[in-house]
């Protein structure tokens, strides 16, 4: 069941992905806009289409939502991969967009990605004007200085620290990093009923950080085939992870560990939080 789902908020997302970027004007911007944003898990849109189905907000209608919080991401691996940042050379097993156009087509896709995605959660589909704000505001505050751009602050700063992060310090710039953006599609639902947040924030907590540690154990055995981006980054750089504090053992105990903790967050939603149940066991269980 939550295989077929998946499939299809990928598909709907997919369609709805590039009927948003369609309508742009035709160029080298447009083009690489709609190749960075394609593909991919589509967890963060699979997350706000579910936390909006236990409210019982429809797909068509929580779509501008899921495809926002898609859009936002695509521009951070846009600008990830860059030589400035992580200089990588493949995204989902294709070249990435600096190397596909050149570094300055990057830097405007992933600008105008990030934009995109703010207009997405003003469409009037998304509900009242005073819910589409919350939403706006709740996505700058996940990807902005306090969420995600911090989180990659953190992680370039580390880069060069004379000492290697401690379990505490990584679990901050991951909340960051990687959490920041799955907090917000988790609860995007709740924003737009206007509904309370706090049990899907306790959820995707949980969910993000044991996201970020499955990110590492792949990185560490995982299958560059299936990941479609280069493996082992980590430890060539010496880089402290959630794998080379806790060990591999301790670190896929950690994960699932979390996995209970977002499961049983959801408990009071019962059987309508089933798909969101097993979302959080498809994290550290994929491939990719």
């Amino acid at each position: 069941m939550f295989s077929e789902r998946l499939k299809e908020v990928q598909d709907g997302v997919e369609a709805a992905m590039a009927a948003a970027i369609g309508r742009l004007p035709a160029g080298d911007l447009r083009d690489a806009m709609a190749y960075a944003a394609q593909g991919g898990k589509r967890l963060r849109a699979f997350l706000a289409i579910e936390s909006a189905a236990i409210h019982g907000i429809s797909m068509e209608q929580a779509m501008p939502a899921a495809l926002a919080v898609e859009a936002l991401h695509a521009y951070s691996l846009v600008h990830d991969d860059m030589p400035c940042m992580d200089n990588d050379d493949l995204r989902r097993g294709l070249p990435t967009v600096h190397r596909k156009w050149d570094e300055a087509t990057a830097v405007l896709a992933g600008d105008a990605l990030q934009t995109l995605a703010f207009e997405l959660c003003t469409d009037p589909v998304l509900g009242s004007a005073e819910n589409r704000v919350a939403l706006v505001a709740a996505l700058a505050q996940a990807s902005g200085a306090e969420g995600m751009v911090y989180g990659q602050a953190l992680d370039i700063a580390a880069e060069t620290a004379a000492v290697p992060l401690t379990l505490d310090e990584i679990i901050r710039l991951q909340a960051g990093k990687t959490g920041a953006l799955i907090s917000f599609a988790a609860q995007a639902g709740a924003i737009i009923a206007g509904a309370d947040r706090a049990l899907l924030a306790a959820y995707a907590t949980a969910l993000g950080l044991a996201f970020q540690i499955a990110d590492d154990i792949l990185d560490v055995e995982g299958d560059e085939e299936a990941a479609g981006k280069r493996l082992g980054k980590d430890a060539e750089a010496h880089k402290a992870t959630f794998v080379s504090l806790l060990g591999l053992p301790g670190a896929k105990a950690r994960a699932a560990d979390l996995v209970a903790e977002a499961e049983a967050a959801l408990a009071p939603y019962g059987e309508a939080a089933a798909t969101l149940r097993a979302c959080a066991r498809y994290v550290i269980e994929r491939d990719k």
